[in-house]
């Protein structure tokens, strides 16, 4: 089974892109996000058109989530838990049944958080980041397979930037940010790409600016965070960067992870 993160950055205006990706790599189940879009006007009969199940929480112009499955999910839960008064759609979670239980994937769009020095903003990042490690705590209690796949808005280490200089005082390299993304895997998450690669320069977003997909310097801030069940049935895992020098690209790219389950 391949499940795939992607920040699709305005689902409208990238659906041909989305539409030949799906065709050239079939993940079983895709985590989008910043879909733009309102559930009422996402382009999903050209998904659907595919043999895709469509799942979304969205959000006029801004943010927006969705769940692609190949098979319709048994559950699902809009929202992250924990702030009744936040009205952002950032959150969803698929239960799939796959052979042997249950499994769980989330599609999560962490707040981005600059300027750090807004009142408003970094400590929004910080309190969704402690939402979301109460919510992965209590899901781990399961211990079911259980995958949080998304754009985190998180540097994790030095060389997963083409140079930490430049990204010194961002909000998405803070050390506040970065213990915070350490405390989700201190609770016994396995990032999917370091658990089988160590080599730097793997980057999933290259800004539009000052030529840095032409120049490699990107960053690396998709990731696939996994449970241990989740963990011990992890294959490989991938960034597909060819995707960024598409027509009309987003500034990220699909990361995937194939996994010995099946639906």
């Amino acid at each position: 089974m391949k499940i795939a993160t992607w920040n699709i950055n305005g689902v409208k205006a990238r659906i041909e892109n989305l539409c030949q990706w799906l065709k050239d790599s079939s993940p079983d189940i895709v985590c989008l996000q910043e879909i733009k879009s309102v559930d009422e006007t996402f382009p999903r009969l050209e998904i659907e058109a595919l043999g895709y199940h469509v799942e979304t929480h969205g959000q006029k112009g801004f943010n927006g989530v969705a769940l692609l499955s190949k098979t319709r999910p048994d559950e699902v839960n809009r929202g992250l838990p924990g702030d009744d008064a936040d009205g952002q759609a950032r959150f969803i979670e698929g239960v799939f049944s796959v052979k042997g239980g249950a499994l769980r994937v989330c599609s999560l769009y962490l707040p981005n958080g600059n300027p750090p020095d807004d009142p408003v903003k970094y400590p929004y990042k910080l309190a969704w980041m402690d939402r979301l490690a109460r919510f992965a705590g209590d899901r781990l209690a399961l211990e079911e397979p259980f995958i949080l796949a998304g754009d985190y808005n998180v540097i994790p280490e030095p060389f997963d930037c083409h140079d930490p200089r430049v990204w010194e005082g961002d909000a998405l390299f803070l050390p506040q940010t970065r213990a915070a993304f350490r405390r989700l895997e201190n609770l016994g998450f396995t990032d999917a790409l370091r658990a089988v690669s160590d080599a730097a320069k793997i980057y999933t977003f290259w800004d539009y600016q000052a030529g840095a997909w032409q120049k490699n310097n990107g960053i690396r801030i998709d990731h696939l965070m996994l449970s241990p069940e989740a963990a011990g049935r992890l294959v490989s895992a991938a960034v597909e960067k060819h995707v960024r020098g598409w027509e009309k690209p987003s500034d990220h790219v699909p990361m995937t992870g194939e996994f010995s389950f099946e639906f």
